[in-house]
């Protein structure tokens, strides 16, 4: 369900609460019956200043994802009791914030992304072990005055990040054998933006076929996260990256606008405003941006973080490319030739290729070939 200005209802009397409890708006009067109340100008607004501050879409309009956001909002560590449930999983800001205290404690939580799993359960249970503490993985009172007693010792839970750096400068430089999970978005029934009867969900998929036999060639293992016709949720794109223990995710995406001005190209990684950033995901994010900028001479929209799901959940870095606005008729036009789609395949692919050269021996941006990159592989496999 969708809410967005205009709407009325229990659903929007739910929002307004939530929105009222982050002191976004004023407190409804109690005296007014919840079916009366109104998706307002008020109400608008301060969804997409609650969107801009979560680095979500800032549109205006309340759906799953947002609504997710505004509960997530509400908790603050010590709040609530935490826990691992299978059959109800928490999650929250409270969470995240458990994970980055203990992540400067030296306790490996993983990405930071909110969500009370097992290896944050894990993590608990070693913190109550070492402090003495009863193991049972349950963050309640007694567990945070001893979190609290010792203090902070580091800022941004910083060494996840900086683990996620030594397992790519350990990897080399080779691509062979990398794990890499291509996600062409949308498909199925959902289309995306369609414009002159071009389907965005077409386009990524054909991408992600041409990305996918570039890396084929250099000896890679890839996944695509859905077939031609299939259109899994969010979770299952970043469950099966996470199952097969991939070394990155590519998202590829293909915007549009209600504005036919809208251009150009624009890369994400998962970050968050407080200084927790995937290193790696940032690196991979400007090397491609650059990349595809200088191959296709396409408008720079930049490199940007996000806390969108389809990078928050994954294990590994992940980056999200927008791959320029099937509402522009210039982009479309170039967009849905062969010749373009393999400019940018070849772009992608370079820009993968540079993040395990660290810099060794890297040629100019945009002047390195598919061949030559292969003749690369070959070079560094014999020495």
């Amino acid at each position: 369900m969708l809410l967005r200005r205009g709407d009325r209802g229990a659903a929007v009397a739910a929002v307004r609460n939530a929105l009222s409890s982050l002191q976004k708006l004023p407190a409804l009067d109690p005296a007014v019956d919840p079916a009366d109340v109104e998706f307002d100008v008020a109400t608008d607004g301060a969804i997409r200043q609650f969107q801009q501050e979560r680095g979500l879409i800032v549109d205006g309009i309340v759906g799953p994802v947002t609504v997710r956001s505004l509960t997530d909002a509400r908790w603050a560590l010590g709040d609530r009791t935490l826990a691992y449930t299978l059959s109800a999983v928490m999650s929250g800001d409270d969470v995240q914030t458990l994970q980055i205290r203990l992540a400067e404690l030296g306790y490996n939580t993983g990405r930071p992304d909110g969500v009370f799993g097992s290896l944050t359960d894990a993590c608990v249970r070693d913190f109550q072990r070492h402090r003495g503490l009863p193991e049972d993985g349950v963050f309640g009172s007694d567990t945070y005055r001893e979190l609290n007693r010792i203090g902070r010792r580091g800022t941004g839970g910083r060494p996840f990040f900086l683990r996620e750096h030594q397992n790519l400068r350990q990897a080399g430089p080779r691509l062979y054998g990398k794990r890499i999970v291509i996600d062409p978005a949308h498909g199925g029934d959902e289309a995306g933006w369609v414009s002159g009867g071009v389907r965005a969900s077409d386009l990524t998929y054909d991408l992600a076929r041409r990305l996918e036999s570039r890396m084929l060639a250099t000896g890679m293992e890839t996944f695509l996260t859905r077939g031609a016709h299939q259109n899994p949720t969010v979770e299952e794109r970043c469950g099966l990256a996470n199952e097969v223990n991939a070394d990155l995710m590519l998202s590829l995406h293909v915007d549009g606008s209600v504005s036919g001005l809208a251009s150009g190209i624009a890369t994400f990684h998962f970050g968050t405003d407080s200084g927790a950033t995937s290193t790696v995901g940032e690196t991979l994010a400007e090397l491609v941006q650059r990349e595809l900028v200088a191959r296709t001479q396409m408008t720079d929209c930049r490199v940007h973080h996000r806390t969108w799901d389809i990078l928050r959940l994954t294990k590994m870095p992940a980056i999200q490319v927008e791959l320029g606005y099937l509402s522009n008729d210039a982009e479309r036009d170039r967009l849905v030739r062969d010749d373009f789609r393999n400019t940018l395949a070849d772009g992608i692919l370079v820009a993968v290729k540079r993040l395990y050269m660290d810099g060794r021996d890297d040629p100019h941006t945009g002047t390195f070939t598919f061949s030559e990159l292969l003749a690369h592989e070959q070079a560094v496999q014999d020495a």
